[in-house]
């Protein structure tokens, strides 16, 4: 799995770029419309942090400029009826903070403007999310309801694991977050919070 790509960037016309390593390898990767990637010149160096989706007749990488930004995309494509496409045109509305906001505040109408995401789903996305994007009394920052920091994507990952091995999700997230130690891998989170259970 592709976590992170650092390379020379070279944006595209279709709402993608191409990242080209050091080894000389270009990756096309899928960014939102406002990502401030844009920004980068041609040939300029840029890491993103990726996320690579595999289907039967596809395999694509997602990228963003930074870990909240690819926590919230895994957000919103865990919710249900929202694609990668639907939660790249929500992630294109806008920046990551102020989506966010959207969300917790139950800003439907915004969202509603993503293209291709209705007013359905967009009431969707807040009624599955509204309490996982943050506590926005803080201007700085987010935090999880009742002050805890937003999960990392290793935190974030042990959680989907877990639920993968038939776990529910307020159960897996309350496991996972009972684990203190911070900067564990993935395994090491599942392997602990299993013990939680």
């Amino acid at each position: 799995m592709i976590r992170t790509l650092r390379g020379a960037f070279h944006p595209q016309a279709d709402g993608t770029a191409v990242i080209e390593t050091v080894a000389g390898i270009g990756f096309l990767v899928n960014l939102p419309a406002n990502s401030t990637l844009y920004k980068k010149y041609e040939g300029e160096e840029v890491t993103a942090y990726t996320l690579m989706i595999v289907k039967e007749d596809d395999m694509s990488l997602y990228g963003f400029e930074n870990r909240d930004e690819l926590a919230l995309f895994k957000l919103l494509i865990s919710v249900n009826g929202v694609g990668p496409k639907a939660g790249m045109a929500i992630m294109s509305i806008l920046p990551e903070q102020e989506l966010r906001r959207a969300i917790g505040t139950g800003d439907a109408k915004t969202i509603a403007q993503a293209n291709g995401v209705g007013k359905k789903t967009a009431e969707r996305v807040i009624l599955e999310l509204k309490d996982k994007v943050g506590d926005f009394s803080d201007a700085e920052g987010f935090e999880m309801p009742g002050g805890v920091p937003m999960p990392s994507d290793d935190r974030i990952e042990a959680i989907n694991a877990l639920m993968g091995l038939g776990y529910g999700k307020s159960e897996a997230e309350t496991a996972v977050s009972k684990v203190k130690d911070e900067g564990l891998s993935v395994e090491d989170y599942i392997r602990r919070a299993l013990k939680e259970f």
